[in-house]
């Protein structure tokens, strides 16, 4: 093998491997808000999470790591998170008769299975990701 065959193979195997260990960081998804991408998930029947979020919420951003680290549980493998801006996306919060940044609902398909506002709990959190799956 020629010296450039050999410093190519080693390379390719080097990002092969970084990408392998990069990937598995979330087995869920966090996705922005995204009504088709909603509603597809529903009628696949797979579990779904709206978070609602504000940058200026510090709830909000005590939930995030929580979520984050729950995600990456493969547990949570089929799990889609949604995010929801409490100050722009009204329409949205409307839809689901929310009315406080900081809110999780999940649903199982169609079917809603529970809700939270203001939980920072990791074990509440999870109770209601668990409630889910």
């Amino acid at each position: 093998m020629t010296p450039l065959a050999h410093a190519i193979r080693t390379f390719a195997i080097g990002v092969v491997a970084t990408l392998a260990l990069a990937i598995p960081a979330l087995a869920g998804e966090l996705r922005p808000w995204d009504a088709d991408g909603f509603a597809a998930a529903q009628a696949e029947g797979r579990p779904v999470v709206v978070h609602v979020t504000a940058p200026w919420c510090p709830t909000c951003r005590a939930q995030k790591p929580v979520v984050e680290q729950l995600l990456s549980d493969p547990a949570t493998d089929d799990l889609i998170v949604f995010e929801v801006d409490f100050d722009s996306q009204k329409d949205v919060l409307r839809r689901f008769n929310i009315r406080s940044q900081s809110t999780l609902v999940a649903w199982r398909g169609t079917t809603e299975t529970g809700r939270t506002v203001g939980d920072t709990r990791p074990d509440g959190i999870a109770a209601l990701f668990t409630g889910t799956l």
